[in-house]
């Protein structure tokens, strides 16, 4: 617990000396928020809510607990190439503690973030019980750990970023087609809507949807469950990574 402290006390200073990603990766689905989000007001009752924030809120707040942690891997990277994965790798820290100090960084900024992103839609018109809307943050947090382990893990094994990008990338876009982030996938036609249900994170969407809507319904808790087993999966596949990488 020690160095996992260690590690993450590092990784919040540095990113404290240079917020400047921080308030980039938060501009995008704020714009997303203030420049799409009237868009969807006539169309509440096509979408079967009276609150079209309700739905588009959550789906935004996925998307920035997804794309805010996938590519935090490039900054691992540049650790690698300046030497400070080697020197940590020859202390007794724990490998474990490497990466859980890491994440724990990143899913403190995406707290942040969401938390801003939630205040900046209250005045544009987001109604929704505070339990929910803290579950669902929760929710984005967790959902945050899992995939910056996973871009930790993955950057460790190709150590470039040419490699990484395009991966990222190739994986980012069907995700966010079939995930239901825009707009909720019971819109889609039939076969589309049957192809998203192998996508884990659509279940992860419609649950935090759910929550924002006060509906603590099976699908919502089934999607708080999706996201812990994505929590456990990213963490084997990220502490494994790290310790094969140090034999």
């Amino acid at each position: 617990m020690t160095e996992t402290f260690v590690v993450f006390r590092r990784a919040m200073r540095l990113s404290l000396r240079n917020p400047t990603w921080v308030i980039i990766g938060l501009s995008q689905p704020i714009l997303y928020l203030v420049l799409f989000g009237p868009l969807l007001k006539p169309l509440s009752a096509q979408l079967g809510t009276g609150n079209a924030y309700q739905l588009f809120v959550p789906g935004i707040l996925v998307q920035l607990g997804i794309f805010g942690a996938l590519f935090v891997g490039f900054g691992l990277i540049a650790e690698y190439r300046a030497g400070v994965i080697e020197t940590q790798r020859v202390t007794p820290a724990p490998r474990g503690a490497l990466l859980m100090g890491r994440v724990l960084r990143d899913v403190v900024v995406l707290l942040t973030q969401a938390i801003v992103l939630t205040l900046v839609a209250l005045p544009l018109g987001l109604r929704a019980p505070v339990a929910g809307v803290l579950i669902g943050i929760a929710v984005v947090g967790l959902l945050g750990a899992a995939f910056s382990a996973v871009s930790y893990a993955v950057a460790l094994t190709l150590k470039s970023e040419d490699a990484l990008a395009p991966l990222l990338n190739a994986v980012a876009m069907p995700v966010l087609l079939l995930s239901g982030i825009l707009l909720p996938m019971s819109l889609a036609p039939g076969w589309l809507e049957k192809l998203s249900d192998v996508n884990p994170l659509k279940h992860v969407v419609d649950g935090v949807r759910a929550f924002f809507g006060g509906d603590y319904t099976a699908d919502a808790w089934w999607g708080l469950g999706v996201t812990a087993a994505l929590v456990l999966l990213g963490f084997w596949f990220g502490t494994r990574t790290f310790r094969r990488e140090s034999a």
